[in-house]
């Protein structure tokens, strides 16, 4: 019994780290044969697992369950469960932080002592600091707005502007992005025919969810680029472009999120965009880039504020 209950075990194991699997190679990786493995299977369904027979080939797959089934995790998994939990304990998604605070209870009453240890080492020896909270935003309203865009569904909703006012929109939601210190919807506005962003924490759905619409193609591919592309450089009073003399695949990773958005030009060179609350910000913003450029546009002001960088620089060091 105590092998067969092991058997078990293993078999649930390795339907729940891989989607489908043949009955040889069940049988293969628990070392008995493919009638031992259909009579396993049929043990887990007697306790309410959803074993599922694959169609046109002997094999199976663990579907989903009207209840949450025990979840069989390997050590590198678990801790990464609760390094995740208590990450999320501490979110700016409002609501989240009791349950994910009563999951990880559970997760470490279990836990074996070994990683226990792990864990609590990791939580004990971390500090966030340096990042400033932003704006919490509902869990629920996050569900909603993922479920319109999985669904193509348009959407209605209040929106209260960055300057106040609220006003009613009805948009086509095509994906919900976390940038930064905040959450974002990127939808496209059909009244006003064209791309829009939106705060969630400054957002209120109206449901239900209006008819569905065909997806539209995301300008610079994808969500995610798309609002890079706005942060970086629509929102802020001061914008540039500057001709890096890199390639984009050198410069990418000193380019951080929200401060602009680097295109390939050719091998040797790439296209910087980005914004900034005043040209002497700007000019930081480039030079930490690390590398050879040419400014192509930006305000006049910024050219004096080069200039100034440059001449202190040049003081600094005793106008060597």
């Amino acid at each position: 019994m105590w092998e067969t209950s092991a058997r078990l075990l293993k078999l649930l194991s390795l339907l729940q780290a891989h989607r489908d699997w043949s009955g040889a190679d069940l049988a293969d990786r628990l070392g008995v044969t493919t009638r031992t493995v259909r009579r396993d299977v049929e043990r887990l369904r007697g306790l309410g697992y959803p074993v599922h027979a694959l169609r046109g080939t002997p094999g199976y797959r663990l579907g989903a369950g009207a209840a949450l089934p025990p979840l069989l995790l390997d050590d590198d998994e678990a801790v990464a469960v609760a390094v995740g939990l208590r990450t999320a304990a501490s979110s700016s998604v409002a609501g989240i932080e009791d349950t994910a605070s009563r999951a990880l209870t559970k997760l470490e009453q279990v836990l074996p002592a070994r990683l226990r240890h792990r864990v609590n080492a990791l939580h004990t020896a971390t500090v966030r600091a340096g990042v400033a909270p932003g704006p919490q935003v509902s869990a629920d309203v996050l569900v909603v707005l993922a479920d319109a865009c999985r669904r193509h569904e348009r959407l209605r909703l209040d929106y209260t502007g960055p300057r106040g006012g609220t006003s009613r929109r009805t948009v086509e939601p095509h994906g919900v992005v976390h940038f930064g210190r905040h959450w974002y919807l990127v939808a496209f506005d059909p009244d006003r025919d064209d791309w829009r962003t939106f705060r969630v924490d400054r957002l209120d759905p109206r449901p239900p969810a209006g008819p569905r619409f065909t997806p539209r193609d995301l300008p610079h591919g994808d969500a995610a680029t798309y609002l890079a592309h706005q942060l970086s450089a629509r929102t802020w009073p001061c914008r540039a472009a500057v001709l890096l003399h890199e390639a984009a695949d050198a410069v990418a990773d000193r380019v951080w999120p929200g401060m602009g958005v680097v295109e390939a030009v050719d091998g040797r060179s790439s296209l910087l965009h980005l914004g900034a609350e005043t040209p002497a910000d700007l000019v930081w913003m480039i030079t930490s880039v690390r590398t050879d450029f040419t400014v192509v546009s930006g305000p006049a002001e910024l050219t004096d504020a080069l200039r100034r960088q440059a001449e202190r620089c040049l003081a600094a060091i005793g106008g060597r």
